[in-house]
């Protein structure tokens, strides 16, 4: 006898759905999540005096017609469409992402122009390859001019290290299919009011969405329904609590699990899977006996952030959903405007923004008091010119540790020999989602490993490859890609594994 059929490690999209997909289909599941009050992981909803705050930013949109349709099925009735605005803040001005060629002109300068277009047309013609930093990857697709300009500074930012550091892996994935000659492209199309967001072959730009559908509350509304429903189909999921340790009998094809509850107390459960979308680093050092790929996981690294959002009495600040900040004269990497993500989550006449910072656990930003960081985010909010000083009327920190796995030199060849020691070892454990696979998934591709693992696991062996997902499947921000554009799209999955005969 054992306590569940499967248990799982984190209620986040990847975690909730794995989970959802199971009790559905009749299998004992049981979710253990660290958070003492919410579910939805990174996409959770943090809720304050009224005000509602995503942590991170959550556009839902995607091309696979399966997590389009559970969407629906868990939250019917309670998305809204909304326009994707971005804007880029660069040396004292602000710039619409994606390009507008003219703008760009305008602001930059004849000669500043002129120097990128000359970089750009030098790397063209002598590329950096192999690309293997992010610095040469950027380089090679917009010229160093444009490079230095629009992505040195906010990217190392973000990740706290030169982008001579950072592997190239992250920009082919998250700008993919863009380039310097498409940017202006689509930019001359959108300057003259043209139909435009294409690749020079037609096909849409994946990086140029430009609308998508947002619960009106905020993506914590889809996992708390999720949660509902699960609990609904008779699974448990236990809020503040934490792995201790995994062992697995292989004699009897047991899990034993360890676990931490909120009170301080120890809970031991059994189970015949594990699901996990813990980080890859903390779930490998939990496992007993201690695995071969112990120093690999421990060379993983992963970026913090923390939110200060700053509630003012104004209700027109700027239409964006966020501004990028490329000023290195301020800490802040980037600046939510909750508002245009849903009037819903703001009090009536109130606008709440969040100022986003990137930092490591432990350094001085992360440990710094909440005082001293709303007086830093007030301060860099005026200087930038989004707010005055005496529209401010509240302040809450909300800090997110482990919310990007680091894409440095070594990391694929660290998930490159764990994955082999855990697959051999331990063939049924299964590792989803953004930290629990280090990889860069949005919430769709996360949702999908969670998708398919459950389908693994109900039919009692791994007919799908959830490592092709984001990688041999691409399935998202095609265009103008909404719920209802994504319904009639192309249905593109992992294939099967394939066995010799």
């Amino acid at each position: 006898m054992t306590d569940v059929d499967v248990f799982v490690i984190g209620a986040g999209p990847a975690g909730l759905t794995a989970a959802y997909c199971l009790s559905k289909q009749g299998a004992s599941v049981l979710v253990i999540e660290r958070d003492p009050v919410y579910v939805g992981g990174i996409s959770r909803t943090v809720r304050y005096n009224g005000f509602h705050f995503d942590i991170g930013g959550h556009r839902f949109f995607s091309k696979s017609k399966e997590v389009v349709a559970l969407w629906r099925e868990i939250l019917p009735d309670d998305f809204i469409a909304r326009p994707r605005l971005s804007r880029i803040y660069y040396d004292g001005k602000f710039f619409s992402y994606p390009l507008k060629a003219f703008e760009a002109l305008q602001k930059l300068g004849v000669f500043t122009s002129a120097a990128c277009m000359a970089s750009y047309a030098y790397a063209k013609l002598f590329p950096i390859a192999p690309a293997r930093t992010l610095h040469e990857w950027v380089r090679n697709q917009f010229g160093e001019r444009l490079f230095q300009i629009f992505f040195k500074t906010y990217t190392e930012k973000v990740w706290g290290m030169s982008c001579d550091e950072i592997s190239a892996d992250w920009a082919a994935q998250r700008i993919k299919g863009l380039d310097l000659t498409t940017a202006v492209l689509n930019g001359l199309r959108r300057s003259l009011r043209l139909a435009g967001n294409t690749k020079a072959n037609g096909e849409p730009v994946k990086t140029l969405i430009e609308s998508f559908q947002y619960p009106r509350k905020g993506p914590g509304m889809m996992w708390e329904a999720a949660a509902r429903k699960i609990a609904a189909q008779g699974g448990r999921i236990l809020l503040g609590h934490e792995l201790l340790a995994l062992e697995f009998d292989a004699a009897r094809n047991l899990w034993r699990i360890e676990v931490a509850a909120a009170g301080g107390e120890r809970e031991t459960y059994t189970a015949r899977h594990v699901v996990s979308s813990a980080p890859l680093r903390e779930l490998v050092s939990r496992l007993k006996p201690a695995p071969i790929s112990l120093l690999h996981a421990r060379a993983l690294r992963y970026r913090d952030f923390l939110t200060v959002a700053l509630m003012v009495r104004r209700v027109e600040l700027f239409p964006d959903n966020w501004i990028y900040i490329h000023d290195p004269r301020v800490k802040v990497g980037r600046v939510q405007n909750f508002r245009s993500w849903s009037p819903e989550m703001v009090p009536e006449g109130m606008s709440c923004l969040g100022l986003e910072y990137f930092c490591f656990e432990g350094d001085g930003l992360w440990a710094a008091s909440d005082d001293d960081l709303i007086a830093l985010a007030k301060s860099e909010a005026a200087q930038i010119g989004l707010i005055g000083a005496e529209d401010l009327v509240d302040a809450c920190v909300v800090r997110q540790a482990k919310a990007y796995p680091v894409y440095d030199e070594g990391y694929r060849d660290n998930v490159a020999a764990i994955r082999l020691d855990l697959e051999t070892a331990y063939p049924n454990l299964h590792v989803i989602g953004r930290n629990g696979m280090h990889r860069y998934n949005n919430q769709d591709h996360a949702m999908m490993t969670g998708m398919l693992a459950a389908r693994n696991i109900i039919a009692g062996e791994r007919l799908y490859d959830v490592w092709n997902v984001n990688e041999d499947a691409e399935y998202h921000e095609a265009g103008e890609a909404g719920i209802r554009e994504a319904l009639d799209s192309v249905r593109l999955v992992p294939e099967k594994v394939t066995r010799a005969a």
